[in-house]
């Protein structure tokens, strides 16, 4: 579990190949010594696990999904990248709850300079765009953002100066592809409204529905 405040920024010294899946080496570009083997990062936004620290930095097993569903198949030798260790029980959570389970890739449509600020416009495929509101959180290669806005193309967010210097946001162009995680909640309280068919084929009616939310005061 992550926070989408990223720590630094971290370097990609190597990328090998083990069959369809990836071993990724990044050499962190700030203090990460107390990192260990089995230890959950975010590189960009997508959860991985050290496999090994050595000299070079650390290294992660790539899995072909996880290949499939973000841009790392896209890193080369020298990218930058979004680093964020994992939540600990402690820690105050500045931005919002982030698996590093990226639900897909966007594209940078628009980069547009406000007073001290940025202003992102980034497209998303259309089953994406159900789970994105105004004003919610996104994760966008890892850092917590929120919707200044949103329609059935994608959504935009506003990149402070303090963000941009801390990550490699401000670093992508239009074209450029990002990772994408929408927020948590949403996805469950989706799933909560869908009917479920039951072993006979009859539809079960879900746990919480609209009726049940009026009853206990949710709702005219």
């Amino acid at each position: 579990m992550f926070t989408g405040l990223v720590e630094g920024i971290g370097r990609v010294t190597a990328i090998s190949r083990a069959g369809e899946d990836m071993i990724l080496t990044l050499l962190p570009l700030f203090d990460m010594s107390d990192a260990k083997i089995g230890d959950s990062v975010s590189v960009s936004g997508v959860c991985l696990t050290v496999t090994r620290v050595g000299g070079q930095g650390f290294s992660f097993d790539v899995s072909t999904e996880t290949l499939s569903r973000s841009t790392l198949s896209y890193f080369r030798q020298g990218d930058e990248v979004n680093l964020e260790r994992a939540l600990r029980a402690v820690d105050r959570l500045g931005g919002h709850l982030v698996l590093g389970h990226v639900d897909g890739i966007g594209r940078i449509l628009k980069r547009e300079q406000k007073q001290r600020s940025w202003v992102l416009g980034i497209g998303l495929d259309p089953g994406l765009t159900d789970y994105v509101v105004e004003k919610g959180s996104i994760a966008v290669d890892g850092v917590s953002l929120t919707v200044n806005d949103c329609d059935e193309k994608g959504f935009q967010v506003n990149i402070i100066p303090q963000t941009g210097r801390q990550t490699t946001i401000l670093r992508k162009r239009v074209g450029d592809l990002v990772n994408v995680e929408t927020d948590l909640i949403g996805k469950y309280v989706e799933k909560f409204f869908k009917t479920r068919k039951s072993l006979g084929g009859l539809k079960e009616k879900a746990s919480i529905d609209e009726e049940m939310l009026k009853r206990f005061g949710f709702g005219d």
